[in-house]
């Protein structure tokens, strides 16, 4: 599935042709996706500038001059092509040629800055919904999520209030959303290889036990707590330079590929050796909470 990264390549793609222009026509070619689409979801994009298009988590966040949001997931294989008046827009480097099959465009926007914007998702796991922007906070997609990674508010201190007392592994810590939003499975084997920190870990040792003695919610950051964090906003911004990973179904509005996946320091690389200087280990993989971690046992501590 999509990770912050790619979702965020994405968002940066339609930005130019989507965030300042009118919605001439909307179109749902089938009843749903993952969800029914809302009975009205074509009437209330209809006629309507998108006044700015962001980011929340995993999701496409599309603000509508009526006081709407356009909420967007991707879910494992959906893509978005923009359709320009001279055809497609030219490939890149790693351009990866998109499928012809119609079949599976199954909504379109027809924007005033002459793009065609049309999503693209085969597996169906992919949803959208429009919601009034006065109850996205008690909108239950959103409802509970923790910060965002890259935000200001997103520190070594809140990370630790946030795992103070959790049993849990570490990374199955980072991976609940309500701790910290946007992060997927790639990357956060990614942020704790560069942080020499174990997947096992207790997610508890990002809070000190003295700062807990002396009243501090949650205790007080580590030394762990402060590689990690400055790890995750590495990784994340390294993948969103490179336009993400593709990995199976992601591909960028442009049809080019991302390519952080060359830059891989554990992911998908079991058996090698692995990069940290003078380490010597040898990346290992295995499964956790149903998914493959990929770790360095004799640098990630």
């Amino acid at each position: 599935m999509p990770e912050l990264p790619e979702v965020e390549t994405v968002r940066r793609g339609l930005q130019p042709v989507m965030e300042g222009a009118k919605i001439l026509n909307a179109e749902a070619r089938r009843p749903d996706l993952r969800f029914p689409f809302q009975p009205d979801f074509v009437a209330r994009l209809k006629g309507q500038v998108v006044t700015g298009l962001g980011r929340r988590a995993k999701y496409l966040m599309a603000d509508l001059a009526s006081g709407d949001v356009l909420l967007m997931h991707l879910g494992m294989s959906g893509s978005f092509r923009v359709i320009k008046p001279d055809n497609d827009v030219a490939p890149g480097a790693f351009h990866y040629p998109r499928g012809k099959d119609s079949a599976h465009d199954h909504v379109l926007f027809r924007m005033s800055s002459g793009a065609d914007i049309v999503f693209n998702d085969p597996r169906r796991f992919g949803y959208m919904k429009v919601i009034a922007r006065a109850a996205l906070d008690e909108e239950p997609l959103l409802r509970g999520l923790g910060p965002e990674p890259l935000g200001n508010e997103f520190d070594a201190a809140m990370l630790a209030r946030s795992c103070a007392g959790k049993t849990t592994s570490l990374k199955a810590a980072l991976l609940d959303q309500r701790v910290v939003a946007g992060l997927g499975n790639i990357y956060v084997c990614e942020a704790l290889h560069r942080s020499h920190l174990s997947p096992r870990r207790i997610a508890a040792t990002l809070s000190t036990k003295a700062g807990q003695r002396k009243g501090v919610a949650g205790g007080e950051p580590t030394d762990h707590a402060k590689r990690l964090v400055g790890a995750i906003h590495t990784v994340l911004n390294d993948a969103i330079k490179a336009g993400g990973s593709s990995l199976r179904d992601h591909r960028q509005t442009s049809g080019e590929l991302g390519y952080f996946q060359h830059s891989f320091r554990v992911y998908d690389r079991e058996g090698e050796k692995c990069t940290t200087p003078r380490c010597g280990g040898t990346i290992n993989r295995f499964t956790q909470s149903g998914r493959s971690t990929f770790w360095c046992p004799k640098c990630q501590k």
